[in-house]
């Protein structure tokens, strides 16, 4: 990484690019934070709430929803104490960032199959589950709940955002069975549920939606790039222009292991035509390899949201090395268009590094803010 310090100097903040949507203008609200700081999604469960978890026939309706809303609490905590601009309910009532999804759908079986179950932990001891019938699920997917719950919990004011895993990345887990054909068939199947949800987040209040699709990234190298783009773009159609878009694109994140080629040269130029406001990438954990990417993302008039602090190592980054990746940054895309956060969600990370690395994030940009005399 260059070290060399950016001069300080005064930020103008400029009018959003010509080349952004009308819709992109309207989502970019006077309150944005420049050099905001937020999260992808997860946080780490307490201790507490993994013990009852493996327990939960022990506990009645009531006390499973009383400790819902404590998870969610705790969780909302750590982020403000952090300091954070923009903050979730660290996805507190899910198993995993996806998994509890599984559970709303119809068609499939209820217990994956794990191939592997046994040696050091990684991504293909991860069950698929077989279909059974027709993909669907009446009753949503639960992120809207979630979202009213986090509502409630959250301090007037606080920024909110929520965060629902994409069709291709649930199809990921599914076996096509002799009901579907391929993986593609059941991301079809999957497109308008996860769409009815993101409407009913709209309808419910949220702002702000990640449509959270790391198994796009992980696979572009394989794929085509212009078949996810189609796949993204009849997902959020409904709520385009209606509430800020954002998308993450990381290369896996369980047990701290990557499940792909982590290189984002496959995605683009497909990925610039995707209908979001931000780009969420995963950057400290590959060292800032293709860091000019941002450039040309912010050139395109969509935010990039990077990736500074890294959730797959127990090294806690100073405030001085957070500062000292900002203004590396800065060197590839204005401020105005650049956020921060961890690589991807921290639910795989110990809650105790997982407030000291957040706290230091908000704390090395704030460094860095001063230094160009933003508020």
């Amino acid at each position: 990484m260059d070290g060399e310090r950016m001069s300080p100097k005064k930020v103008a903040i400029t009018a959003a690019s010509a080349t952004s949507s009308a819709g992109q203008q309207q989502q970019r609200s006077a309150s944005q934070t420049v050099l905001r700081t937020t999260v992808v999604g997860s946080y780490p469960f307490p201790g507490w709430l993994e013990f009852a978890s493996a327990h939960l026939d022990q506990f009645g309706e009531a006390d499973i929803e009383e400790m819902r809303n404590d998870a969610v609490i705790v969780a909302v905590n750590d982020q403000v104490a952090a300091g954070l601009d923009v903050i979730t309910d660290g996805e507190q009532s899910r198993y995993d960032f996806n998994l509890s999804f599984y559970g709303q759908l119809e068609g499939i079986n209820a217990t994956p199959h794990s191939p592997r179950r046994f040696g050091p932990p990684a991504h293909d001891q991860r069950g698929k589950y077989e279909v059974t019938g027709k993909i669907g699920s009446g009753r949503g997917l639960g992120a809207a709940e979630e979202f009213k719950r986090l509502q409630k919990i959250a301090p007037s004011g606080q920024a909110l955002k929520a965060s629902v895993p994409g069709p291709y990345t649930l199809s990921g887990r599914i076996n096509p069975g002799a009901v579907y054909r391929s993986r593609w068939d059941v991301t079809e199947a999957l497109v308008p549920i996860v769409r009815a949800e993101l409407e009913q987040l709209v309808q419910s209040g949220c702002q702000e939606i990640t449509l959270d699709e790391p198994s796009m990234s992980c696979y572009a190298h394989r794929e085509d790039p212009r078949r996810f783009v189609e796949i993204f773009v009849e997902t959020v159609k409904p709520v385009v222009g209606r509430c800020r878009i954002s998308t993450h694109l990381c290369f896996g994140n369980y047990k701290g292991r990557a499940v792909g080629l982590r290189r984002y040269a496959p995605l683009f130029p497909a990925f610039f035509e995707l209908p979001v406001q931000e780009m969420h990438l995963e950057m400290a954990s590959r060292e800032f390899a293709e860091i000019e990417i941002i450039h040309a993302i912010a050139e395109r008039g969509i935010d990039v949201a990077v990736g500074i602090i890294d959730v797959k190592s127990y090294y806690i980054e100073t405030p001085a090395d957070v500062a000292e990746r900002v203004r590396l940054c800065l060197k590839h895309a204005p401020a105005e268009r650049l956020s921060f956060a961890p690589d991807c969600g921290l639910s795989q990370t110990a809650r105790w590094a997982a407030r000291q690395k957040l706290a230091n994030m908000v704390s090395g940009v704030a460094i860095v803010r001063r230094e160009l005399g933003l508020p």
